[in-house]
């Protein structure tokens, strides 16, 4: 009776000490990824005050008026990112007005089987190769190879549709239309990427039981499996955009760098971090803050834009 009593005892003692590495591992976890996100949120910190500091000056003297005013006067030290907020707002919009739904095409088009996996690796490949491209390299493409390519198409776009004023320019050298085109190329592997990871992860019982409900092919993708991962395809645009919008190497060398606020898609313009990245070098005092607080106008629409995709995504996740 005594060895009959005992042994649950002794078996929930040695089952409860064989778990407690695995809590103590578990609690260690816990706490390590905490800290982590902590250490995150710290540096986030740590760079915003580092710009507000160095901005203070410009934002004493100018204020919002800095906003919305168009003078960039190193002489004079009258400073505004009017020019340089609008070309970033557009050149970032044209670019997702053009790759995503290229983008989204090419996701559904390596998911969906259309061809043999043995051509579609290569070109998934492909497509993730674009993305380790340096933007410099593609600012000299741009500039030597695509804008000239694309110089007669656009001339011909003047000549027929001049009277519309987005096309009333004659297109130049270098324009805000050539480089939204190439920042276009530049965001679609994040856009395919993360639809294609969307896509992918849809249960195998959506395309099943809309093909036996009679639906073709087209409309399981447009109807069933677009919708259904419209999250993720949504949470690929807004990370687009924020690449899009903090952009600088590639626009610098294409954009123009044109202080003017045109509403004509083919003429130059100029972008936030295109003017930093122009100026910077041989910027000091007045003119160093106010690249600063240019920075930092940057910094806060970047973070707009993070906080707005959470929202879509969160509120199409609770749909679903």
């Amino acid at each position: 009776m005594t060895s009959l009593t005992t042994a649950p005892a002794e078996t929930l003692i040695d089952s409860s000490t064989k778990f407690q590495p695995e809590r103590q591992i578990n609690q260690i976890f816990r706490w390590l990824t905490i800290a982590l996100a902590v250490c995150v949120g710290l540096v986030l910190l740590w760079i915003t005050y580092s710009l507000l500091l160095i901005a203070l000056p410009a934002i004493r003297t100018f204020g919002l008026g800095f906003l919305t005013n168009s003078t960039w006067n190193p002489v004079e030290e009258i400073y505004g990112v009017f020019p340089q907020i609008y070309g970033t707002i557009l050149s970032s919009f044209l670019a997702l007005l053009f790759a995503v739904p290229l983008g989204v095409g090419v996701a559904v088009f390596l998911t969906e089987n259309f061809l043999p996996p043995k051509i579609l690796t290569p070109i998934a490949f492909i497509m993730e190769l674009l993305a380790a491209i340096p933007s410099v390299v593609y600012g000299l493409w741009g500039i030597f190879v695509f804008l000239p390519a694309i110089r007669p198409i656009l001339q011909g776009i003047n000549r027929a549709f001049g009277w519309i004023p987005f096309f009333s320019t004659t297109p130049g050298g270098r324009h805000l239309f050539g480089a939204s085109l190439v920042l276009a190329i530049m965001i679609l592997p994040t856009i395919v990427a993360i639809s294609r990871d969307t896509m992918s992860s849809l249960p195998p019982q959506l395309r099943q039981g809309s093909y036996g409900l009679g639906a073709t092919r087209w409309e399981t993708i447009t109807r069933v499996l677009v919708p259904a991962g419209l999250s993720g395809i949504i949470g690929s645009v807004m990370l687009a955009l924020g690449r899009a919008l903090g952009e600088t190497m590639a626009l610098a060398m294409l954009v123009g760098n044109a202080n003017n606020a045109n509403i004509s898609w083919f003429s130059p313009a100029s972008t936030i971090a295109s003017l930093i990245a122009n100026q910077f070098g041989e910027a000091s005092g007045l003119q160093k803050s106010s690249l600063f607080y240019g920075a930092l106008i940057l910094m806060v629409l970047t973070l707009l834009v993070n906080i707005l995709a959470q929202m879509v995504v969160s509120r199409f996740q609770q749909v679903e």
